[in-house]
């Protein structure tokens, strides 16, 4: 890799001496020059080189030179060439009166030189400038009449700039096809100039076009191509294509590639700040929570996504953001709500309909022979004449008085009927932003209130993870540590050795489940879990877990009778494995010596039922309300084993994110049995 950077940097290095090299020849050369015609044609060479790598201050200079010198040789040619360099400077600079006045001047000379060549340069800069402006009817006739003579003379960057520019004014104009045409023609183009930063451009406004006629796969196929060019590492870029690539494996219900994509581009451009990939990014994301039924999800990243469009005034996204509002009103049968936002969405829509029609309206698609002529002809047709303006002159004089006359009577009536229109009015905006405000302090109500309680919660795992580690583990680990003092200073004798072992293993495994149990705990706390379900077997799991407890559950004197049999569910197959050594280590923690612990397993309408059941201390009805919560509810097992009060809320959390149920049914000293059922299929 370091040899390939190196060999392009050498490579830039010396392009960059070669034409620097090639500058200073020139201008040597120029100075040698004796014959004032060859000198033009020296400085012209020199020009073009200038403008080519953006020294525009030293090519102005030279054209200044060349100019004088062509007008005293009478040199057409050189008049010609000065004047289109002059204008492509004034184009750079923004200044496009001067620009298209140049261009208009240098083409006239072309023509009277017969260069066609020259006219069609001339044509795809004057297109390039109307495009920029807005005026795609000029500018796609004279970018039209350019390509048909660079074609012929095969000249690749004139066109690749030609196809790129028609492509980007027919998108404007909502030209689809034909923009697709364009841009197609330009990447052949792009490929073989090597042009990878504008390759990568044209790869994005297809894939940005196929997505506007619903050919997403297309889409797809031009936005990967875009990821896997040169830069595709680069953060700018990923923040652009991710939220449009996730976009379209939404069109297709593949939630797992749009989540992914999503959530990549919202931490691209938050980290980046950049407003519209955030606003891009939301907007989908609240549309894929919605199609999940994750509603409150969904409503707060719509909400953040309606306030960044009103802000940067994106319409288009703010047009889809009221769509899906209205859709979440709809199912959560808030119709009053969802009415407000169908209004608002179609008077936005209205509103965008007009400008893009406007922008289409007598734009001719294909190129027009006589586009100039008409273009004459328009401009002719909207010049008064002189003797008009002197009439106009004339009636204004004579008709003065009356026209102030009923000016004066023309505005007391406006004024009037503007009032009673402003009073209706602002009665309607008033009702209007009323209705908006209160939607906007239910939100924000809503909202203060989750985060209220997020910060409760995280209050309390920061408590919880304190009063674990300060006296569970502490606990735990301070007597496996004096122990090991002992034998150190070998203060144990043989049979007190053998007595302590029993002691020393159960407090190991009890700080090996507290870590285990906490480090999944707090992993779910973070909203990290994403299960990545399979089918599996539920019997191969129970037994490698009773491998686990054969050696405890012989020390206390416990039966294991196992009823499980093959069977198959779809889940997660190391949640299920947590699930279970949770539900296995408390029916041991319960149980005094003689008692029973059974595992069995079976179907129940198209579901896979596992059961844990033990003999031992049962539990009450006070606490069996506190099971299953997010809190330290804890008890002492029969020979005092301390818990962390965090399993069954871990198995709680891992089972409902496979589409599971966790229950229990327990009597006080009599025993209890924990149920889990789990899916046998993906979901529907």
């Amino acid at each position: 890799m370091r040899k390939v950077i190196t060999l392009i940097i050498l490579l830039s290095a010396f392009l960059g001496f070669s034409q620097t090299k090639e500058m200073d020849s020139l201008s040597i050369q120029l100075a040698f020059e004796t014959q004032d015609s060859l000198k033009i044609k020296t400085s012209l060479k020199l020009i073009k080189l200038f403008y080519e790598n953006n020294y525009y201050d030293k090519a102005s200079k030279y054209i200044v030179e060349s100019e004088k010198l062509s007008n005293n040789l009478n040199y057409t040619k050189g008049i010609a060439e000065t004047t289109y360099y002059k204008s492509l400077i004034y184009a750079q600079k923004n200044d496009y009166i001067n620009a298209v006045s140049g261009y208009e001047k240098s083409k006239a000379l072309y023509k009277l030189l017969k260069d066609t060549l020259g006219i069609a340069k001339v044509n795809n800069s004057i297109g390039f400038i109307e495009i920029k402006r807005g005026n795609y009817s000029k500018g796609i006739q004279y970018a039209l009449a350019a390509i048909k003579v660079l074609e012929k003379q095969n000249l690749k960057k004139d066109l690749c700039l030609a196809y790129s520019n028609l492509a980007k004014a027919y998108q404007s104009i909502n030209a689809i096809d034909k923009a697709i045409e364009f841009n197609l023609k330009a990447v052949d183009i792009q490929k073989q100039l090597k042009d990878d930063v504008t390759l990568i451009q044209s790869y994005n406004q297809l894939a940005g076009l196929y997505s506007a006629i619903n050919e997403n796969r297309k889409a797809i196929e031009y936005y990967e191509k875009v990821l896997n060019g040169k830069n595709s590492s680069l953060d700018s870029l990923k923040g652009l294509i991710y939220p449009k690539l996730g976009a379209e494996y939404l069109k297709f219900n593949d939630y797992d590639k749009a989540t992914h994509y999503l959530n990549e581009g919202l931490s691209i451009n938050r980290k980046a700040n950049n407003q519209d990939g955030i606003l891009l990014t939301l907007n989908s994301l609240g549309e894929l929570n919605l199609q999940k039924k994750q509603l409150v999800l969904a409503e707060q990243q719509l909400y953040e996504a309606g306030t960044i469009a009103k802000n940067i005034n994106n319409k288009p996204e703010l047009l889809k953001y009221y769509k899906l509002m209205m859709v979440l009103d709809s199912t959560k049968n808030k119709f009053d709500k969802a009415f407000i936002w169908q209004r608002q969405y179609y008077d936005l829509k209205r509103s965008l309909n007009k400008s893009n029609l406007k922008n289409s309206d007598s734009v001719e698609l294909d190129f027009n022979p006589n586009f100039e002529k008409d273009l004459l002809a328009n401009n002719a047709a909207l010049a008064p004449t002189q003797n008009s303006v002197i009439t106009l002159d004339n009636n204004f004089d004579k008709y003065q008085l009356i026209f102030y006359g009923l000016l004066a009577a023309l505005v007391i009536v406006s004024t009037f009927l503007i009032l009673i229109y402003l009073k209706r009015n602002n009665n309607i905006k008033y009702t209007q932003e009323l209705e908006e405000k209160n939607l906007k302090i239910e939100l924000q109500n809503k909202e203060f209130q989750e985060q209220t309680k997020h910060l409760e919660n995280v209050n309390n795992v920061k408590d919880k993870l304190f009063s674990i580690v300060s006296h569970d583990l502490k606990d735990s680990l301070s007597s496996i540590n004096g122990f090991i003092d002992l034998l150190r200073d070998g203060s144990l004798s043989k049979e007190e050795f053998d007595n302590l072992i029993p002691e020393l293993s159960e407090n190991a495994n009890n700080a090996s489940l507290l870590l285990f149990n906490l480090l999944n705990w707090s992993k779910s706390q973070m909203q990290s879990l994403e299960p990545k379900p399979s089918l599996f077997d539920v019997q191969e799991v129970f037994e490698e877990k009773v491998k686990l407890i054969e050696n405890r559950m012989a020390n206390k004197g416990i039966e294991l009778i196992d009823h499980s049999l093959r069977d198959f569910a779809y889940a997660d197959k190391s949640m299920f494995e947590i699930v279970i050594q949770n539900l296995l280590a408390n029916a041991l923690k319960f149980c005094k010596k003689g008692d029973t612990i059974t595992i069995s397993n079976h179907i129940s309408n198209g579901s896979c039922i596992v059961s844990i059941a033990d003999t031992g201390t049962g539990i009450s009805k006070q606490n069996l309300e506190k099971l299953f919560k997010n809190s330290s509810f804890t008890t002492v097992g029969t020979n005092n084993e301390k818990g962390t009060g965090l399993g069954l809320s871990i198995c709680k959390e891992l089972v409902e994110l496979n589409n599971g149920k966790i229950w229990v049914e327990s009597t006080l000293n009599v025993g209890s049995t924990f149920y889990v059922q789990l899916p046998k299929s993906r979901p529907s």
